[in-house]
């Protein structure tokens, strides 16, 4: 590996970091927080340190796989660092660890968060906040990608590493060419969504925060009682229907848009959907057959949590830990299935269980059919073994760094339902989780130790643990 391959392509990564900082300066500017000078400084700082990045190190004539690998890796973990700053030095969140967790949830579209009074921050930085959700939910590699040629040199590599979906797709031939539609459909849902809520009685600020929330599948919000504060069916259900959307496969929406309404018939989506709808009737049912009153609102709150849990938002219009157990089960099970592949939802992935079903359904036939051959199909396209293999491998691991994860919080003394709850919520990438972490609690608690373990799990969640583990093999160094 070539240091100066990796450091080359950070330094376009720098532009974008740089110019995601217009968005809280100008806010900071409007509201008068006293904060854009320090929202400038970072922008002129990480410009400048761009540049000299770029001008030491020459161009790259190719990137190798494992410099793909640790790019991915260190951008995101470079991000948070970055990121971080603004609220350390505001003196918002003065910690280093609590800081570097609220902005790794950020980027990784988590959405678990440390603050106990979020309203009593700057307006300025809860929109920053909020904008490192919309970055990270296509993914930051993905705009550089697009917006960048000069890293089409083994943009492949990053674009892989940054969403190594288990299927490949790609929408054009070219990965630049995908990437760039990509985020093409998602600023254009993002618009829609923004006015939509305006036009439900948001104003500006309120209404990109939670869209910026919403399309990132992240869940941080401007208020302590999310989107529960604006008692709107309106606004619920806008946000439940863009929450549906970030959830789904972002190639299907292109398609769609070009007017291929059936792309929607695709396997692994009619699953999504079928989870979302069963889940939400179970719900439902356990919930009026346990005492809740029949009525509209009980039937929007019952959808929007499970919606807002299988997309891996983490929004809330509920205290879910009020309802009976079985419900709460119930949207723990959703926490490991997720949305699809290429959305901006995180956990095992919805085309993933799809698979697994298929495989252990063809395993099954075999016993009875010892030599018949059942191939794995998926969009009418049998899988090879090797992705199968993969795929299979993905989830055991998924499971394993979730249990190591849970033994390593209850190693620091926290409670069997929180020590579950949060390592299934940062995995996972959703956000709140169930104990002292539940809906309308927060993560300040959590030991300094237990928070470093959990930003681990939220990056190798949002990187879908292959990009992170590989890492940490001695062969990749070698």
């Amino acid at each position: 590996m070539k240091l100066s391959n990796i450091l080359y392509v950070l330094s376009g990564l720098l532009f974008i970091l740089s110019g995601s900082f217009l968005f809280p300066l100008l806010f900071s500017i409007f509201f008068r927080d006293g904060l854009h000078f320090l929202f400038a400084f970072q922008m002129v700082g990480m410009l400048g340190l761009g540049l000299l990045l770029k001008r030491l190190c020459p161009k790259p004539t190719e990137l190798s796989v494992r410099e793909g690998f640790l790019i991915v890796a260190l951008t995101w973990v470079v991000s948070s660092l970055l990121g971080a700053l603004p609220f350390m030095i505001s003196g918002a969140i003065p910690s280093f660890t609590d800081a570097f967790f609220e902005t790794m949830s950020g980027y990784t579209t988590t959405g678990a968060s440390i603050l106990k009074d979020i309203e009593a921050l700057p307006q300025s930085l809860l929109v920053w906040r909020s904008t490192t959700h919309w970055l990270g939910g296509m993914g930051v590699i993905a705009l550089a990608v697009a917006i960048f040629p000069a890293l089409g040199v083994g943009a492949s590599h990053l674009f892989k590493a940054e969403a190594p979906g288990p299927i490949k797709e790609k929408i054009s031939p070219r990965i630049s060419e995908t990437a760039k539609l990509l985020w093409i459909v998602y600023l254009l849902f993002s618009i829609v969504e923004t006015l939509l809520l305006m036009v439900g009685g948001l104003n500006l600020y309120e209404s990109l925060c939670t869209t910026f929330g919403t399309m990132a599948t992240g869940g941080f919000s401007t208020r302590n009682a999310s989107i529960a504060a604006y008692n709107s069916p309106y606004i619920d259900y806008v946000v439940i229907v863009f929450m549906f959307l970030a959830g789904a496969n972002f190639n299907l929406h292109y398609w769609a848009l070009r007017g291929k309404i059936t792309a929607y018939r695709d396997s692994e989506f009619r699953l999504y959907a079928g989870v979302a709808l069963l889940a939400t009737g179970i719900i439902v049912f356990v919930r009026w057959t346990e005492g809740a009153l029949w009525s509209e609102s009980m039937i929007r709150s019952s959808l929007f949590q499970t919606v807002s849990v299988v997309t891996t938002t983490g929004f809330i219009t509920d205290d879910y830990e009020k309802w009976p157990l079985v419900t709460q089960i119930i949207l723990l099970l959703l926490m490991f299935i997720g949305g699809c592949t290429t959305s901006t939802g995180g956990a095992i992935k919805n085309v993933r269980v799809y698979v697994l079903f298929k495989y252990l359904s063809s395993v099954l036939k075999k016993v009875f059919h010892p030599h018949g051959v059942f191939p794995v199909k998926v969009r009418d396209r049998s899988l090879t073994e090797s992705t199968v293999s993969n795929i299979v491998g993905f989830i055991v691991l998924y499971i394993l760094l979730f249990v190591v994860g849970v033994l390593c919080m209850a190693g620091m003394g926290l409670d069997l339902a929180t020590s579950i709850g949060s390592v299934a919520a940062t995995l996972g990438n959703i956000g709140p989780g169930l104990g002292a972490v539940g809906p309308v609690d927060n993560y300040s608690a959590v030991p300094i130790l237990g928070k470093w373990v959990l930003s681990f799990m939220m990056l190798a969640g949002r990187l879908e643990i292959f990009t992170v583990l590989v890492l940490l093999m001695p062969r990749f160094w070698r």
